[in-house]
């Protein structure tokens, strides 16, 4: 593909006020609104009291910008300026300009990041109402939670510390915030995240878990989950704090356990011949033997943790264990035991399968980290917890708006869904004093894109009515 040597001569100028850059922003926000997303803002965010004037005003329209840049790919303040560009003005009303934004979320206090993370949640339930989110969600839904660390810049970033992170599989130190996230998901359903909330960089992995898992299953009800609700997290979250709101919550849980002698003896108490192999999806099996050649084997055993609180609880203990191929020579087997502790019914293979389902929360981590949290942008700790929430809004809006273009885009990762949905270009016209957006012939995904539109303006649906 080469350019032509005639346009390599020819002048260029922005000036094309007919033009706009990311017309799938226009259903994608059309989607937003009728779940009601200004008005739960406009009915739950107040800032009576602020250091610039204006700055408190209309907090439905500049959030509601916010979310907008990010979905179009913006990861910082000055990038929200994105939804200024060409015809946006006319394609939207009440956009704002990035320095009018950023001077907004520094407006920010603890108790109002509090009222737009309850605008978050009651936002996905009217998704989930709205556009089929979560498929299958009335039999079984699982509630992953982890944390993160998000690197910051500059010498004045408030909450800012050392904390730890991996990279390249190994453990650094690295100066941050640390977001800790709750997410939803299904057995046919894409993760969208039930809460989020920043903490500073040396915050422990489980700090705050209680809380958040609790209303994590809460907003899981919330959204039609009559069923059962698993509780999915490592070992940091393996404590009786966290168990224990599981278990009050109504929802069964599954944590990995931190080796302790308690957790020792157990493992060692399993009889050699209780050990079964596991099948994971995908795996392999020799042709020669009709065998898996992975060697994960598993068994169980009923245990009691926490025995020194004031809250034990009794579950089973399940043990994966897999050969240490760095001591293959050895006279016996060497094996690696990773426990996790649990109260699913499931039989011990398919508990074991579907505990290290809890890695989907990363599929999560891995949109935002290519989004709109790349980095945290202010200096003020309130306005990048604020940051933060919005990204989970903007996540979710675009996982519906996935779901209603069908077929693969309703998995498909927020950076798929901004090129192929949002970030499309389009024409302003007037013929005849209709509206018309002219977009790219030829466009690969113009099915999808169309299909998204109707649903969400051609459907006569009302909005539902905001929770």
């Amino acid at each position: 593909m080469r350019l032509s040597h005639a346009w390599s001569r020819a002048a260029v100028g922005f000036d094309d006020d007919n033009l706009v850059s990311c017309a799938g922003l226009a259903p994608v926000m059309g989607l937003a609104e009728r779940a009601g997303l200004s008005e739960l803002i406009a009915a739950r965010v107040s800032i009576k009291t602020s250091r610039v004037k204006s700055a408190a005003v209309n907090p439905a329209g500049k959030i509601t910008s916010i979310v907008a840049g990010m979905a179009a790919g913006a990861n910082s303040i000055d990038d929200l300026d994105v939804i200024r560009s060409g015809g946006m003005g006319r394609l939207f009303g009440g956009v704002y300009a990035c320095t009018t934004l950023g001077q907004f979320l520094r407006e920010f206090t603890h108790g109002h990041t509090r009222q737009l993370a309850s605008v978050a949640t009651a936002h996905l339930v009217n998704l989930v109402e709205h556009a089929d989110l979560l498929p299958g969600i009335g039999s079984r839904a699982f509630v992953d939670i982890d944390s993160l660390l998000r690197p910051v810049f500059g010498h004045a970033k408030q909450g800012a510390s050392f904390g730890h992170t991996k990279i390249a599989s190994r453990q650094v130190l690295r100066l941050g915030l640390s977001p800790l996230a709750t997410t939803i998901s299904t057995a046919d359903g894409a993760p969208v995240i039930a809460g989020i909330r920043l903490r500073a960089g040396k915050a422990g992995s489980g700090r705050g878990a209680p809380s958040m898992v609790t209303e994590a299953v809460n907003t899981a009800r919330a959204a039609a989950a009559t069923g059962e609700v698993l509780v999915r997290g490592d070992s940091a979250y393996g404590n009786h704090a966290v168990v224990g709101a599981c278990i009050k919550a109504g929802a069964r849980f599954s944590f990995v356990l931190t080796k302790n002698p308690a957790v020792d003896q157990a493992i060692a108490g399993i009889a050699d011949d209780a050990w079964a192999p596991v099948r994971y999806p995908g795996a392999v099996i020799d042709p020669d033997t009709g065998e898996l050649i992975s060697d994960a084997e598993v068994a169980e055993v009923g245990f009691t943790a926490f025995a020194s609180t004031d809250r034990p609880v009794t579950a089973r203990l399940i043990v994966r264990r897999v050969r240490d191929r760095a001591k293959t020579d050895e006279l016996f087997p060497v094996w690696r035991y990773h426990p996790f502790f649990t109260d699913n019914t499931e039989p011990t293979a398919d508990a074991d399968i579907t505990h290290r389902a809890h890695a989907i929360i990363e599929t999560t981590f891995a949109d935002l980290i290519d989004g709109p949290l790349a980095h945290l942008p202010s200096g003020r700790f309130a306005a990048n917890a604020a940051w933060a929430i919005c990204a989970a809004i903007t996540h979710n809006l675009l996982r519906a708006a996935g779901t209603l273009a069908g077929g693969k885009h309703a998995v498909a990762r927020g950076a798929t869904l901004r090129t192929r949905i949002v970030n499309v270009p389009a024409r302003l016209a007037r013929p005849a004093r209709r509206t018309v957006l002219h977009l790219p012939a030829h466009w690969p995904w113009a099915k999808p894109w169309k299909t998204l539109w109707d649903k969400v303006f051609n459907t006569g649906a009302t909005p539902p009515t905001p929770t």
